[in-house]
């Protein structure tokens, strides 16, 4: 049963909560679909209700920097990340999408990211063989940024699979730091499945980074279905929000007597996600 917010309640339901949303896409920089259009209106709903958003997205070669007014924030730029022992340069940029009071960070490489698309090449049609080092960085680089920005999220939702990687590095590889101690990670899940493996030595790359979890278990089988496993088994809840899910991804998450919505479009259930990120996920 849809549960009822009443008006004057609503404008003020998040009461001041941060919210990081996490994304590999968001209109208006990429096409419309329901990871983009969810990555959008999320954000948009929680700012309604009173709460502070911030989103991360990579700078993929396709967005156009200039027709979205990007700019470099060299404050946040200029670190090197570690990604299997190799130093990988940190460029951050940042965009405000046009009329909502709403900031997007992009994280960006030259060797990741800088003329690329999203998962594969469109050349070749073939998926990047570092899609696995991609995610690493990605999920390394929005951290630190987050770290710099001394921000500190009370719910951090991530979408897409260049973004799984976050709940198990939030979890073991910044375990100890105090900005993140109280945060809550919320996977959502969609159904368009990617074919193909990523790189057989993922496990070997995260290890690197004295990971030693048993949810890396799922990723001797390296396949993007797994990465999205592995960012159930280490969040606090789970988001049901395509068609078309694998359905031992179901078993799973069942599995784990986590918080799940089952919802996918946010247009006529604002209330149903507004109360499980406040009352199943920040109870």
């Amino acid at each position: 049963m849809r549960s009822l917010i009443s008006k004057n309640k609503r404008k003020d339901f998040m009461n001041g909560k941060k919210v990081l949303f996490i994304s590999s896409e968001v209109i208006p920089y990429l096409p419309n679909n329901d990871i983009s259009s969810l990555s959008y209106n999320l954000p948009k709903m929680v700012n309604e209700n009173g709460g502070q958003t911030r989103i991360f997205i990579p700078k993929y070669g396709i967005i156009n920097e200039r027709r979205h007014q990007l700019h470099e924030v060299i404050r946040l730029s200029g670190m090197n990340l570690i990604i299997d022992d190799i130093d990988m340069p940190l460029i951050i940029k940042v965009a405000s999408i046009p009329k909502e009071r709403m900031q997007v960070y992009f994280i960006d490489n030259d060797e990741y990211f800088k003329n690329r698309g999203l998962q594969f090449d469109e050349k070749n049609k073939k998926l990047y063989k570092d899609n696995d080092e991609r995610a690493i960085f990605f999920a390394k680089g929005v951290v630190e940024t987050i770290k710099k920005l001394n921000w500190s999220p009370d719910i951090i939702h991530v979408h897409g699979w260049i973004s799984s990687l976050l709940p198990l590095y939030l979890k073991e590889y910044y375990r100890d730091e105090p900005l993140f101690s109280k945060s809550k990670v919320v996977v959502s899940i969609y159904g368009d499945e990617i074919k193909g493996k990523l790189d057989s030595k993922i496990v070997k790359k995260i290890k690197f980074d004295e990971i030693e979890s048993d949810t890396l278990d799922i990723l001797k089988e390296a396949t993007y279905l797994n990465l999205f496993k592995n960012a159930i088994l280490n969040s606090d809840g789970v988001i049901f929000s395509g068609d078309n899910i694998d359905q031992t991804i179901f078993e799973l998450a069942n599995s784990t007597n986590k918080p799940i919505l089952k919802y996918g479009f946010i247009e006529g259930f604002k209330e149903e996600y507004l109360n499980f990120y406040k009352t199943k996920i920040l109870n």
